[in-house]
């Protein structure tokens, strides 16, 4: 009962080393297709995931580029194989597979009018008069101008498209998700036996990023988090929801014998995320009571896991864990009790959240398609249990990619 999820079905094959160039040809053709299928003719791509997943660029700054000042910018073409890249500079962004050079361009400056105005010029050149443009965001300065940018007026919500063309992954995103979590898993082998009382979460941060960088990490997605739980609601922060807060930022605290931590991490290896959750106790074993509350959240993953497969629905996936959680949903109400994964480290499908069960019941999972369960189990005196598990669909059932221990708790 304390080992990790064994797979189920091997009708998916997950090579040990991605093709890059199959990659990019294969995602691309999903990207075009999810285009043609919403009548979009034209992609503006300034958020880093999507311009990662429609170009291949690697672009390690992270949230650093939410400015636009000096980020990659994408542009799409819905009859074109290559995708248009504007980079700021291409020493240590480049793409895993160069794109012909006359697609490769200098730098666009999207914060700044006279920059708006520049690129208006090259996308009169780019985009056929009348297009249907959908772009993932706007700066101001693209705002003021949207008319000059985007003269045809049919813009619309490039998100759609995304989201569309990333829910199943290919084979070869499967193995940089897959490379990722080991890279992850085998970074936190270190960290985890350096947990000791009088330890710092910076200390655990610093040796977790470095090692994980040393094993072929590309970018560290996450700030890593080693939450200290409090032993009750009452006793934790503030919470608008009146509930658990998670996540909080780290601190140079010092941890101490008996502290439960909820830690989160994440890194990316060519562009694909990551995502490790466990729950450890410091310098003791856990109490009967918080070894109770792991029982209890196995058991709920492994309900859950029991209906998961190809032509589940997400509602069929919740309802497994709130019934083997005695009718209470056990995930925190600001989260979800699951979430998918690939260039951005919580993608659709969301299990549980505020989109409501309408949207749970619509949404059939499909074979190659990446999931984050992360059931929370919770009782006031104990500090709580989660963790989380990263499984691919198919059609029998699925595919582990997480292979962590769950220690102090089990094996």
């Amino acid at each position: 009962m304390t080992n990790s999820p064994t797979a189920v079905g091997t009708s998916i094959r997950i090579p040990d080393v991605p093709d890059r160039a199959r990659m990019r040809r294969e995602t691309g053709a999903r990207l075009r297709a999810a285009m043609a299928e919403q009548g979009v003719d034209a992609l503006v791509l300034l958020e880093d995931q999507s311009v990662m997943y429609a170009t291949g660029a690697s672009w390690p700054l992270g949230d650093a580029g939410l400015s636009h000042i000096e980020c990659p910018v994408a542009v799409v073409l819905a009859d074109d194989e290559w995708p248009h890249l504007f980079m700021p500079f291409r020493e240590g962004a480049a793409t895993e597979t160069e794109l012909p050079a006359d697609y490769v361009h200098g730098p666009v400056y999207l914060e700044f009018d006279e920059g708006v105005t520049d690129f208006a010029r090259i996308l009169a050149e780019l985009v056929p008069s009348g297009a249907r443009v959908a772009v993932d965001q706007s700066t101001g300065a693209m705002r003021r101008a949207e008319r000059k940018l985007f003269p045809s007026g049919s813009l619309t919500d490039a998100a759609l498209v995304l989201s569309a063309a990333k829910l199943v992954k290919t084979q070869d995103e499967l193995a940089c998700i897959r490379t990722a979590c080991r890279i992850t898993d085998t970074a936190m082998v270190d960290v985890h036996a350096a947990l000791a009382p009088g330890i710092r979460q910076i200390d655990l941060s610093a040796a977790f990023v470095r090692r994980a960088f040393e094993l072929g990490a590309t970018a560290n997605i996450l700030d890593p988090i080693w939450q200290v739980m409090p032993e009750s609601k009452a006793e934790g922060v503030w919470t608008v929801h009146d509930d658990l807060a998670l996540p909080l930022l780290t601190t140079e605290r010092e941890l101490a014998r008996g502290d439960v931590l909820w830690t989160d991490v994440s890194i990316s290896y060519g562009g694909y995320c990551s995502d490790f959750g466990r729950t450890w106790v410091v310098g003791q074993d856990p109490t009967p009571r918080q070894q109770a509350q792991f029982t209890r959240w196995r058991e709920i993953l492994d309900a859950v896991l029991a209906v998961t497969r190809a032509g589940a629905s997400l509602n069929e996936l919740a309802r497994a864990a709130i019934d083997a959680n005695g009718g209470e949903k056990p995930w925190l109400p600001h989260f979800y009790l699951g979430h998918g994964i690939g260039v951005g480290p919580a993608e659709m499908p969301m299990i549980g959240t505020d989109l409501g069960e309408d949207f749970d019941k619509n949404f059939v999972l499909a074979p190659g398609t990446v999931v984050v369960l992360e059931p929370v189990v919770w009782e006031d005196g104990t500090g709580g249990y989660r963790s989380e598990e990263i499984i691919v669909i198919t059609e029998e059932g699925f595919i582990p990619l997480t292979d962590y221990t769950y220690a102090p708790y089990g094996n």
